[in-house]
């Protein structure tokens, strides 16, 4: 198999998949159902989680004059998109249902959303990660606004279109700065130029607009602005999508800038993410204290997330590329769970948007209720769930480096989060003053949801209890970037990783 081939071939097989959708939806009779095209999006999207696994077997891996490695660390977060693609796709299968007359068209932009993910994670030039964050977010631009009749989903679209531009450009202006002061755009090219550059100064602000841009992409304050009012007009299985799969793309692509082509000016840049860190941690549990709506209070949760897994960018290399790839798998496990519940329980027209809304779903829909309980425990960080050991992983991480008081700002963040996540879990379980019809409403949960809940549950449970191949293919992410830099690696030989 030739080499470029090998090294896209998940996203091939994606991009393939999605081209036949949108070719075979316009032949189907006005008013058939569009589950088939559905069905044919999982078996693309598992094909290309097969090709991802297929690719750990050849090691390290170039394509298209080196623009292209795949290597254990982006394959990890291929199959990280590829789960949380499946899932998505599986909740999402009745949701369009006797509603939208395109439906077809979402599957496909879905799978063209993951290939500019996929493409940004394993892409060693900044040009070629420019071009997979533009595939990703025109499809996420256009999802957002997929309930075309709701004007919520306009606004929210409309906002994430115009702020998503300016975030772009900081990232672009950015990419030109790091040409102007190194002389590449390829990150291993940047950190070797980093020594010899005249202009300094002129790299230092190269990367202030990268992660300006790439802020705005995974919602860190102060760049969050979009958030609230873009999750609470979006679909709920597109805020399900893009509060996880995006933000570890644009995670991975952070990790690969700061530590593999900016590790020489990480004094400068730590003190930044460490105070970018602690202003998403707080304003995102302030924030959430405040909102009774379910899906903006789950937006400035985010926002704290976001905070918790930059808090692994202020420790040495190796355990901070381990803890923020385990974290993110974590995250996104237990996020994209909860809101393929609320996918079930608010169903297209989402008639249950508010906290009294959800009021003694427990008497009347056990499981789901148990379910989403579940994940709202995983989000605190109660132990045996994945959100506490990421957590845990993250903080250890920190204090390894030496970071203490970020590492108790942290935690301190985690207990102000209890409050909102528990107010939300006393709903579930307790008896309406007033009758709750909005919930008499709710739809058995499909075979595919169920399918989606389990799986998603499932890894949550297993990233607490049993973390092991996940923290393995973590580490050796981590091993294989920092081996890739000899100054990072002999850096690294004189601290423990934390296992």
């Amino acid at each position: 198999m030739s080499p470029n081939v090998l090294a896209l071939l998940p996203e091939i097989i994606l991009t393939l998949t999605g081209v036949f959708i949108m070719l075979a939806e316009p032949l189907l009779p006005v008013g058939q159902t569009r589950k088939p095209l559905g069905w044919l999006a999982i078996l693309g999207t598992l094909a290309a989680g097969l090709a991802s696994w297929y690719q750990l077997g050849f090691g390290t891996v170039h394509g298209y004059f080196g623009t292209i490695q795949v290597d254990a660390f982006s394959v990890f977060f291929h199959l990280l998109i590829s789960a949380i693609v499946l899932v998505t796709l599986l909740s999402s299968l009745d949701y369009f249902e006797g509603h939208a007359t395109h439906a077809g068209e979402y599957f496909a932009l879905t799978l063209f959303g993951a290939v500019g993910m996929m493409l940004m994670t394993c892409s060693v030039e900044l040009l070629m990660v420019f071009v997979g964050l533009e595939i990703s977010s025109i499809s996420t631009y256009i999802m957002a606004g997929f309930r075309k009749g709701q004007a919520s989903a306009t606004e929210s679209s409309i906002k994430y279109f115009l702020l998503g531009s300016f975030a772009t450009a900081f990232f672009l202006y950015g990419i030109a700065l790091a040409f102007g002061s190194t002389g590449s755009t390829r990150i291993d090219a940047i950190s070797l130029g980093l020594s010899t550059t005249a202009t300094p100064t002129l790299a230092l602000l190269a990367l202030a607009l990268i992660i300006i841009g790439i802020g705005f992409k995974v919602s860190a304050a102060p760049f969050h602005v979009w958030t609230p009012d873009v999750y609470q007009g979006a679909p709920a299985p597109v805020v399900g999508l893009m509060s996880t799969a995006p933000k570890a793309a644009a995670f991975a692509v952070l990790l690969r800038i700061l530590f593999a082509g900016f590790p020489s000016y990480e004094p400068r840049w730590a003190g930044l993410i460490w105070i970018i860190a602690v202003l998403s941690m707080t304003i995102g549990n302030l924030g959430a204290l405040m909102q009774r709506d379910v899906k903006r209070m789950l937006a400035y949760s985010s926002i704290a997330h976001a905070g918790y897994l930059l808090v692994a960018y202020t420790a040495f290399p190796a355990d901070g590329i381990a803890s923020a790839c385990f974290y993110t798998a974590a995250y996104a496990a237990m996020n994209v769970g909860a809101f393929t519940v609320i996918t079930q329980i608010g169903g297209y027209d989402e008639r249950a948007r508010t906290i009294e809304d959800y009021t003694g779903l427990a008497l009347k829909r056990p499981l789901l209720a148990a379910v989403l309980g579940f994940f709202l425990l995983s989000l605190i960080g109660i132990p045996f769930t994945g959100g506490f050991f990421g957590k845990f992983y993250v903080f250890s991480a920190a204090l390894h480096a030496g970071n203490v008081w970020l590492a108790v700002i942290g935690l301190l963040n985690s207990g102000i989060a209890c409050f909102y996540y528990l107010r939300l879990l006393a709903a579930l379980y307790s008896r309406p003053h007033t009758q709750n019809d909005r919930l008499d409403s709710v739809a058995p949960v499909s075979i595919p949801a169920a399918i989606a809940l389990t799986f998603t549950a499932v890894a949550t449970l297993l990233l607490g209890i049993a973390p092991n191949r996940v923290l393995g293919l973590a580490q050796k992410s981590a091993d294989v970037t920092v081996q890739s830099h000899p100054t990072q690696a002999a850096q690294d030989t004189t601290t423990s990783t934390v296992r």
